[in-house]
């Protein structure tokens, strides 16, 4: 009689403890840390988008096939807006609730990304923008950091570059710039600023236009005496005015741009050799390196998707997401604890927690020693990259 007594106790014991340990094998940890970005796939930006979207993933698949980090591996996932700002918060929607992502890029264009921003500072969802610009992305918004100059530090920059560089300081300058585009308006607006405490803003030579606007002959006749022209604007609409202004303007001139002209060589294809002038622009990337990381990069990205893509938008992405790899990877070094079901929020706080900590550098593609101001905006030099020279 007690040994079934102990024998049906022992059989309840261990149903007990059976159910337990199932019930604990249902709940498997989530080691998938899932990042997102929207951007244009599709339209006139496709080539931006395209690029941050392979440039992303080339750093994903190389973290994950290295092993991930202490087990957890990483996952991507992209989505389209085609440059339009209606499309943004359906896809930043997508991102958050069916992707589950914790860290984002944001967007790819500025437009867009400042939409992004406001619903991403709700969650206090951590970004990392490739390349919004706009000085408006960052301000008023803790969670948010760029790989990518800003307007502001892409006007400045380009003001101490023309009036220190020995071969631009005594050039007469002209500016042609859109003024219904958040990125073209915003880099002048910061160039013009700077370039007052450098020099005679009323010797500068401004003409603008905007997005109908396909024949630019009344500003070629008015930039016809400058020899450097600053065009803080994208490719497709600088080509076309390099192309309109033969003959016109001096064939020794300078067409000289921000990162708005990566990609402008492959744009023009052969009618890039029509084009008397040198064009120039500020970046942080060489898509012609062939040393150091940024010569490796250019090595894999063409290898796996070809060099119609490649431009420092895809580089920009890429940095990103090694960075925020290497500033988890400390954050784990110091005792941080987070997996792939950890809220937004928290992924927030543990990563400003590590840019802002006054140690943190990364070196990648874009930049070496890279840190990030208070603001959120990334402190680093920026390299004039020669599309091609004067005929």
């Amino acid at each position: 009689m007690k040994k079934s007594i102990f024998t049906k106790i022992l059989c309840v014991m261990v149903a007990i403890a059976s159910t337990f340990l199932f019930a604990g094998c249902g709940k498997e940890k989530d080691m998938t840390i899932k990042l997102g970005v929207s951007g244009p796939l599709t339209g006139d930006a496709a080539i931006y988008g395209q690029a941050v979207k392979n440039g992303a993933q080339l750093a994903i698949d190389e973290i994950n096939a290295a092993g991930g980090l202490d087990g957890m591996k990483f996952s991507f996932d992209m989505l389209d807006d085609m440059h339009n700002t209606t499309k943004v918060e359906n896809n930043y929607l997508e991102l958050v609730d069916t992707k589950k992502v914790q860290i984002s890029l944001g967007c790819v264009t500025s437009a867009p990304c400042l939409i992004f921003k406001n619903l991403a500072k709700e969650d206090n969802m951590f970004i990392m923008t490739p390349s919004a610009t706009n000085d408006d992305v960052y301000k008023d918004a803790s969670n948010v950091y760029q790989m990518c100059f800003s307007d502001n530090g892409q006007g400045t920059a380009a003001a101490d570059f023309i009036k220190t560089k020995e071969e631009y300081k005594n050039c007469k300058v002209g500016v042609f710039y859109k003024t219904d585009d958040v990125y073209s308006k915003g880099i002048y607006e910061q160039f013009k600023a700077r370039y007052e405490t450098l020099a005679d803003w009323n010797s500068v030579v401004v003409t603008s236009f905007t997005e109908d606007d396909t024949n630019f002959q009344a500003s070629i006749n008015s930039l016809k005496n400058c020899d450097f022209i600053f065009m803080p604007i994208y490719y497709q609409k600088a080509s076309i005015f390099m192309q309109q202004a033969q003959g016109t303007i001096a064939d020794d001139a300078v067409f000289f741009g921000c990162d708005g002209f990566d990609g402008i060589a492959g744009h023009l294809g052969d009618d890039l050799n029509n084009i008397a002038q040198k064009i120039a622009f500020l970046s942080h990337f060489d898509s012609n390196a062939t040393t150091g990381k940024p010569g490796d990069f250019v090595t894999k990205y063409t290898e796996t998707y070809g060099a119609d893509t490649l431009n420092q938008f895809g580089a920009s992405a890429y940095d990103c997401v090694y960075a925020i790899f290497e500033a988890l990877k400390v954050a784990k070094e110091n005792g941080k604890n987070f997996d792939g079901s950890t809220k937004p929020s928290a992924m927030c706080t543990i990563l400003t927690e590590v840019l802002q900590n006054g140690t943190f550098t990364f070196t990648g593609v874009t930049g070496e020693n890279i840190k990030w101001n208070a603001n959120g905006t990334v402190d680093k030099l920026p390299l004039e990259y020669e599309v091609k020279p004067a005929n």
